[in-house]
C-alpha cells in the first residue's frame, strides 16, 4: 500500500498545482484534497473534499482516508472571496488547531508539513544581517500574516512534542514570487509606482514557485540517506535583491514617503483594493530581511533551482514590466529620491525642534 497524502488549501492556486504534482511521486497511493471552497483549478486524479479545517469534521477525513502524510497550505495572508483578515487569521489559527488535534488522535499519521513564512523574524532596526532557524527575532511580529505564523509555529511544536513519533517539518519561505505568484508582495510590485519608505533601501529573498513546490514534494517523502525530512528550515534563493534594483528592473518608478506618513498610504491603498499594504509589509519594505538556507542545503538536502534574481526576473517575466524602460526607471528613482531627499533636509534645516533620525545599517542617502 502506498501513501495517503492530504492536502489543505487545494484550492488555491499553490495548493492545487501541489496537489497535482504531489499525485506522480513514487509510493503515492492516494492524494485527499481539502478545502473550504471548490477549487478553481485542475486538481487532476486527487479526491476532493470541501471540509472546513475550523471544524472538528476534518478528524473524519483523516480517519476514512486512512490519511498518514499531511501537507498543510492553508496557512496564508491572502483573504479569499469575500473573507476579511478575521477569516484568514481563524482558518490561519484556529484550523491548524483544528487540524493538529485531529492528527494527535489519528494514529496512521507519520509526517506532517507546514507552510510558514520567515515573517516570523519581523522586520526590525537592529535586526542581525542573516538570520537562522534558531535566531530570537528582536521584536515579535504585531500583527497580520506574520504573527498568523507565529502562532501556528507554537502549536506545531506543541503537537511535535506530544505525538515525538510523527516527523514534523515546518518550512519558513521567504517571499514566493514567480508568473503566477499571489503574494501582498506581488501585488506591491504590479503597482504603477512604488511607494517606499524614505532613505531606506531593504535587501529582500524571493523563493521561486517552482522551487517551494519541490522542497515541499521533499519535505513529505521518505528521507534519503544522509537526510533528515524533519525540523525548521528557512527556504530562500540565493542571493539578495536590493527594493531599488527591484524597481529598476521593472521599470516602475518609486515614490519615496517619509516614514511617518508609510502607515497612511498603507490605509489608503487597503481602502481602494489595490494591495494588502499591511504592518508586516511596511516593516519589510524598511528594515527587510535576509534568511540563511545552510540548513536547508545540509540538512534537507534541497538547494532551490532559482536564485533571489532569477525569480524575480521570472516574476517580471509573466507580469510585464512598467511604462519605464529599465535605466529610464533608474534614473527617475534617483531623481526623484535625490529631489525628496533634500526637500526633506532643507525643512530639517529650517526647524530647530528637529531632531536627526536614527542610523540604521539599511539606512542609503538616496532611498
Amino acid at each position: 500500500m502506498g501513501k495517503v497524502v492530504l492536502v489543505t488549501g487545494a484550492a488555491r492556486q499553490l495548493g492545487s498545482r501541489f496537489v497535482r504534482r504531489v499525485q506522480r511521486a513514487s509510493g503515492v497511493e492516494r492524494v485527499i484534497a481539502v478545502d473550504a471552497v471548490p477549487p478553481e483549478h485542475d486538481l487532476g486524479g486527487a479526491e476532493f473534499v470541501r471540509a472546513d479545517i475550523r471544524r472538528p469534521a476534518i478528524a473524519r477525513v483523516l480517519a476514512e482516508h486512512r490519511v498518514d502524510t499531511v501537507v498543510h497550505l492553508d496557512v496564508t495572508g491572502i483573504p479569499r472571496g469575500s473573507g476579511g483578515r478575521s477569516t484568514v487569521k481563524e482558518t490561519n489559527v484556529i484550523g491548524t488547531m483544528q487540524l493538529l488535534g485531529a492528527c494527535q488522535k489519528s494514529p496512521g499519521v507519520r509526517r506532517l508539513v507546514v507552510k510558514s513564512s520567515t515573517g516570523v523574524y519581523g522586520s526590525a532596526p537592529r535586526d542581525p544581517a542573516v538570520f537562522t532557524e534558531t535566531t530570537q527575532p528582536k521584536s515579535l511580529p504585531s500583527g497580520g500574516f506574520a504573527k498568523d505564523t507565529v502562532e501556528v509555529e507554537g502549536y506545531v511544536r506543541g503537537f511535535a512534542r506530544r505525538r515525538p513519533d510523527v516527523a514534523v517539518c515546518v518550512l519558513r519561505f521567504a517571499n514566493i514570487l514567480g508568473p503566477a505568484a499571489d503574494s501582498p508582495l506581488a501585488d506591491y510590485f504590479s503597482l504603477p509606482v512604488l511607494p517606499t519608505v524614505l532613505g531606506y533601501d531593504p535587501r529582500l529573498q524571493f523563493v521561486h514557485e517552482d522551487d517551494v513546490l519541490d522542497v515541499l514534494l521533499l519535505a513529505a517523502d521518505e528521507p534519503r540517506r544522509g537526510t533528515l525530512n524533519s525540523g525548521t528550515f528557512n527556504v530562500a534563493g540565493e542571493g539578495v535583491l536590493l527594493l531599488s534594483q527591484c524597481a529598476r528592473r521593472l521599470g516602475r518608478p518609486t515614490v519615496p514617503v517619509v516614514l511617518p506618513a508609510v502607515t497612511w498610504v498603507g490605509s489608503a491603498l487597503r481602502a481602494v483594493g489595490v494591495t494588502d499594504f499591511a504592518p508586516e509589509q511596511i516593516g519589510l519594505l524598511t528594515h527587510g530581511r535576509v534568511v540563511s538556507t545552510d540548513q536547508l542545503r545540509e540538512t534537507l538536502g534541497f538547494t532551490p533551482s532559482y536564485t533571489t534574481a532569477e525569480a524575480f526576473a521570472d516574476f517580471v517575466r509573466g507580469r510585464g514590466t512598467g511604462p519605464l524602460p529599465p535605466e529610464t526607471a533608474a534614473g527617475a528613482v534617483d531623481r526623484l529620491s535625490g529631489l525628496v531627499a533634500l526637500a526633506t533636509s532643507a525643512v530639517s534645516s529650517d526647524s530647530p525642534t528637529t531632531s536627526a533620525p536614527s542610523a540604521s545599517k539599511e539606512r542609503f542617502p538616496h532611498g
